[in-house]
């Protein structure tokens, strides 16, 4: 098979319809022998495994929780998830402001499910055993549609699956990246991040040379990055922001681009536009880092810049193509970015026990885009998701997915933020009224209504200190006189 090809088709590990996955006389002595998870109801009610617990996986057990089940239909739910924490990734900014703690944007899998008779595994996907696209759909005739086989050698038999596995940064576009650039797209990068900056502030402090950090695409995640470092170094800090294209934010409603330009140029955040790296490596002269950046256009200089922390921003790989394959033919359909191609309903086509959601997902809309891959929409189809979940358990009519955009939403910093709503044509929220509608819209989406009271209680405190801060300096200044 060409490489092109491998990338993609996802092959995966045939299944007897009997129930038995292993034959004993192929197993070698001292080979290791997977484990069985025992459901708790065998299949006496529907058995739903969910691959992964970001907005499309966690949202999706939360909403068949949510549901009214006909006696003996309510499925027993399974999660899994290589974390122990869900991260609402957009908020993840505001730890490198101190604007958040860890515990509310990023809590526990356990205490977010402690009401709810999800069942929790922290574990990685090794690969899938599926055979429902052999035509299978008779749970009564067939013990299972297939079985998931998780790295802790764990199998998981299911009825039903949902693929929400996410993505991943892919560092390998450039040589040396891996190497010398940080991405941010989880918990653990935004703790390495900030860790990075700590060190840097601390080894600064007192010296007139600025922290110097470069910040490698300029999509949204890219220019919140920029706009929040920068509000956090002030003047002991110089931020460059590198994109291939000559402008910010391409897919941005004007108004919020030109929000974001006001704040950038505000805080002398240095905009690279037309430019993409070709190489990093290390300064042989001191611990900078130097990157070749290259002209998308002949009318622009080669630059060379040298910094003390690169964050890399730009393109995600979807986890469902990395995992593992036995070169048997049996595959999900898979597109060129690794994302299973799926019908209206979201089922992947082929596979009518297989639902995929989020950056799994190749989803489509009216007139056949790929949607992107954002929480807004990975919210959207973990609520039809599971919808159709109970629709294909009781055999009632699926629904088609139909995304409806509510409007863009970033970060500009502490209290900085910008806002496009979709049902207010050109009009765009942003500064201090932009930054208390984001965070109250992102407050309204947190997953539990427990979790959500106790942020909320946090939040409302952290504003109430910093009014009374912001008071007290006001009249501290009226009394010091000019």
């Amino acid at each position: 098979m060409s490489c092109s090809a491998a990338k993609r088709a996802l092959h995966v590990v045939g299944s007897s319809s009997t129930g038995n996955k292993f034959n004993d006389s192929d197993v070698s002595e001292g080979e290791f022998v997977p484990s069985q998870y025992i459901w708790p109801d065998d299949v006496k009610r529907p058995r739903v495994c969910i691959l992964g617990g970001g907005f499309g996986g966690l949202y999706t057990a939360l909403r068949l929780e949510s549901l009214e089940w006909p006696e003996g239909k309510k499925p027993q739910v399974v999660l899994v998830d290589q974390s122990e924490r869900f991260v609402f990734k957009p908020l993840l900014y505001e730890l490198l402001s101190g604007e958040v703690n860890e515990w509310e944007i990023a809590p526990r899998f356990s205490d977010l499910l402690l009401n709810t008779s999800v069942h929790f595994f922290k574990d990685r996907v090794r690969s899938l055993h599926p055979y429902d696209h052999l035509g299978i759909d008779a749970p009564a005739s067939y013990r299972s549609a297939g079985t998931v086989h998780l790295h802790s050698g764990l199998l998981i038999e299911y009825d039903w699956l949902v693929l929400a596995l996410g993505a991943e940064t892919k560092l390998n576009l450039v040589p040396g990246a891996e190497e010398n650039a940080l991405p941010f797209a989880t918990l653990e990068d935004a703790r390495r991040v900030n860790q990075k900056l700590t060190e840097l502030e601390r080894k600064y402090f007192g010296n007139d040379s600025p922290i110097s950090v470069a910040v490698v695409g300029c999509g949204y995640s890219g220019v919140e990055l920029a706009a929040t470092i920068a509000e956090r170094l002030k003047s002991g800090g110089v931020v460059q922001a590198i994109n291939f294209e000559n402008l910010i934010l391409p897919s941005a409603p004007s108004g919020s681009r030109e929000s974001a330009m006001k704040v950038l140029s505000s805080r002398n955040v240095q905009l690279l536009l037309g430019y993409y790296v070709s190489c990093i490596s290390k300064s042989h002269s001191d611990e900078k880092i130097v990157l070749d950046l290259q002209p998308v256009e002949k009318r622009l200089l080669s630059q060379i810049i040298e910094a003390d922390l690169i964050l890399w921003t730009v393109g995600n790989k979807p986890l469902l193509s990395e995992l593992e394959s036995n070169g048997k033919p049996n595959s999900l359909p898979l597109n060129g970015r690794g994302q299973a191609e799926t019908d209206e309903t979201l089922r992947v086509k082929g596979h009518p026990r297989i639902f995929a959601v989020g950056d799994s997902s190749a989803v489509r809309d009216g007139n056949g885009k790929l949607l992107p891959t954002t929480a807004q929409v990975a919210i959207q189809e973990a609520d039809f998701a599971g919808w159709n979940l109970w629709a294909a358990i009781n055999g009632r009519p699926l629904l088609p997915f139909r995304f409806q955009n509510l409007g863009e939403m970033m970060t500009l910093g502490r209290y900085d933020a910008a806002i496009s709503p979709s049902f207010l044509e050109g009009v765009t929220l942003e500064g201090p009224i932009g930054h208390t509608a984001r965070k109250l819209a992102y407050l309204i989406r947190l997953p539990t209504d427990e979790h959500r009271i106790q942020v909320g209680i946090s939040w409302l405190s952290k504003t109430a200190i910093d009014s009374t801060s912001l008071l007290q300096s006001a009249i501290a200044k009226i009394l010091s006189g000019p």
